[in-house]
């Protein structure tokens, strides 16, 4: 039995690249993320990983064009329910004082109460590295992730929980978001397992 991160953080990229590459307008990629979302949730449960960070939307991405921040934000919100359906205790972490965080969302933005959950899902929505550091560390509660995986083939993080993953292994894959497989989640801990873990000892 191999090493299993117990925090696993998601950036689920390429939803855009997708919908243009199959004939969509940008906007409509982000609702063929959720059925991946749903999937990938479902499988880490079974690999008894106990917690999950899906990086929903930034505080850059607002400055896209008015249908494609509708459409995120949509995405989350409709993200949210389908997790929260699945039995797993759903916390929300982003600026809800911006105009761009979904009003829907509020109720979400609290502590996880866990005790009877498989699993604990944090979802960032509107969420800014700097707005973060400025205002508390307002994802404080939110524990260290050991892996980091991203898809769509780009090798950064985008400001993504910068003190949580001070120490994450960060694993990428080249397909995008919407065409995710439980294989990519299996390679990603297949390789997890067999990197040395020694947190800077």
């Amino acid at each position: 039995m191999f090493r299993t991160p117990s925090h696993i953080g998601i950036i689920p990229d390429g939803n855009r690249r997708w919908a243009t590459q199959n004939g969509l307008k940008k906007e409509e990629g982000y609702a063929h993320g959720l059925l991946p979302g749903l999937r990938l949730l479902r499988a880490a449960k079974q690999r008894c990983v106990k917690e999950l960070t899906y990086y929903g939307f930034t505080v850059d991405n607002c400055k896209r064009p008015r249908e494609q921040v509708s459409a995120f934000s949509e995405a989350c919100y409709r993200a949210v329910k389908l997790i929260e359906e699945e039995g797993a205790s759903v916390r929300v972490i982003g600026n809800t004082k911006s105009p761009c965080f979904p009003s829907a969302l509020l109720e979400y933005v609290k502590t996880h109460n866990n005790s009877d959950k498989d699993i604990n899902v944090n979802l960032l929505v509107n969420y800014g590295w700097e707005w973060d550091m400025k205002n508390g560390w307002q994802s404080k509660e939110i524990p260290r992730i050991d892996m980091v995986i991203r898809w769509g083939g780009m090798c950064r993080l985008s400001g993504f929980l910068p003190i949580q993953t001070v120490y994450s292994d960060f694993y990428i894959v080249k397909d995008l978001w919407p065409d995710f497989k439980e294989e990519h989640l299996d390679s990603a801990l297949e390789w997890y397992a067999r990197q040395d873990v020694t947190l800077g000892g």
